[in-house]
């Protein structure tokens, strides 16, 4: 089938690379003239382990091309996904001005029926915008329908999130666009690619939101858990480990550590409280584990004060600036909560990522940054780690121990064993272990 994805961020251009891969003929178009000359010389605007084989395999196959003409990609295809971003407001809501502006565009464009597919996450009824806004612009009078089809990708497994998903949920009011849908996702669900889960469109577009926030709701959950756990003199793994093996609760997202962060789940737990207020209901739940996220990083940042007792001209090395492991992502990072309280305390800051040090850099260029952990932590008074690289956990103790000033680790990841640490000779302090 033929595909228009528009928009070429994180969610469209996986999306689309994904669809090729599977057989399908996919245009992507971005307005963004830079990004799509990159593309197009196959060059990633993100880093995703992967992508830029599968991007290279099928522009080369002839079934993925890109274009900065929205009007090209209504023409191209019966079907058009709309993933452009969909970032915070000033209270939270999600800005929904990219959106409108493609379904405007697209309804000036329309000749003939088209599926206008949210795959960006919308708040729920969105879809009902959407429909004013192709009735109020369309210049012809031509059939379309409007679905929801919510995206589930993990940076760092993106590829294999999209080839191989859990499940493909879509939300339709039409067997004419359920047809279209299950066409699509057919030659993926064909090859172990989880369940087609059709519902109504509200249905869908509250699904994001309740997946996103109830996978919030764990790893704060699990946070404080963590805190009751260095109180009472527990070992807050052996309690994950516990919990985990029930399978009603499973042991994936209860990693206590820093705290949450990314483009998708503070986004997405504040725009879910925003839409409770504004049906009346006060969610009260997500606002403290938004809460939790928060003093959890403020709990670290007290055990950094209380080692180095004054931190001004204290030499940290700060190791993992991305909000997890596999992608350059910084968006809402541990790091940048630590990176600018360390900075007004005084702190000689060294920092290490392994991809993500040009996105962080673009935020403060004027920092000490490293290609190499060796000369990142050299005679550091404390090392950091806000991110489970592998990288880190493949140093070495000893010789991690030898290149510092003074053998302190704050681990943010709970990387490492706290008896081993100690018997290296470290002042090790983690999360929600003795």
């Amino acid at each position: 089938m033929k595909i228009t994805i528009v928009g070429t961020g994180y969610v469209g251009l996986v999306t689309g690379a994904c669809f090729s891969e599977v057989g399908h003929q996919v245009l992507c178009v971005d307005k963004d003239e830079r990004k799509v000359n990159m593309l197009r010389a196959n060059k990633m605007p993100i880093y995703e382990p992967g992508l830029d084989e599968v991007v290279a395999r099928n522009v080369a196959a002839g079934r993925l091309r890109f274009s900065t003409s929205l009007a090209e990609g209504t023409e191209y295809a019966e079907v058009i996904f709309i993933a452009v971003g969909t970032p915070p407001g000033v209270e939270g809501q999600a800005d929904l001005s990219y959106v409108e502006q493609v379904v405007r565009e697209v309804a000036e464009h329309m000749s003939s029926y088209r599926l206008l597919v949210e795959k960006s996450t919308v708040p729920v009824n969105t879809a009902e915008q959407i429909k004013r806004t192709v009735l109020r612009y369309s210049r012809k009078d031509v059939a379309f329908d409007v679905a929801s089809n919510p995206e589930f990708l993990r940076e760092g497994t993106a590829i294999e999130d999209a080839l191989q998903p859990d499940r493909v949920v879509v939300g339709v009011e039409s067997e004419r666009a359920s047809q279209l849908l299950r066409a699509i996702y057919e030659p993926i669900i064909a090859r172990g690619g989880g369940v087609f889960v059709e519902m109504g469109i509200a249905s869908a577009e509250l699904t994001k939101h309740a997946s996103n926030s109830f996978l919030a709701m764990k790893i704060s959950y699990i946070n404080a858990v963590s805190r009751i756990c260095e109180l009472a003199g527990a070992d807050v793994e052996q309690v994950a480990n516990g919990m985990g093996l029930d399978r009603r609760i499973g042991r994936q997202f209860l990693k206590a550590g820093v705290g949450y962060g990314g483009s998708c789940f503070p986004k997405d737990v504040d725009a879910f409280v925003h839409l409770a207020d504004q049906l009346g209901y006060d969610f009260d739940l997500l606002k403290n584990v938004r809460q939790i996220n928060e003093a959890q990083r403020d709990h670290v940042m007290q055990k950094i004060r209380h080692e180095l007792w004054v931190i001004q001209d204290k030499t940290v090395a700060i190791l993992g600036l991305a909000f997890k492991p596999c992608t350059d992502d910084v968006r809402e990072a541990a790091s940048l909560y630590f990176v600018p309280r360390l900075r007004e305390a005084g702190a000689m800051l060294r920092l290490w990522d392994p991809v993500a040090t040009d996105n962080f850099k673009a935020l403060y260029p004027d920092l000490a940054y490293f290609t190499d952990i060796e000369a990142c932590v050299r005679d550091a008074d404390l090392v950091l780690i806000l991110t489970e690289w592998s990288q880190i956990a493949d140093f070495g103790l000893e010789r991690l121990r030898s290149l510092m000033k003074c053998p302190v680790v704050v681990d943010g990841r709970n990387m490492f064993d706290p008896k081993e640490m100690r018997a290296k000779g470290f002042a090790y302090h983690c999360v929600g272990r003795p």
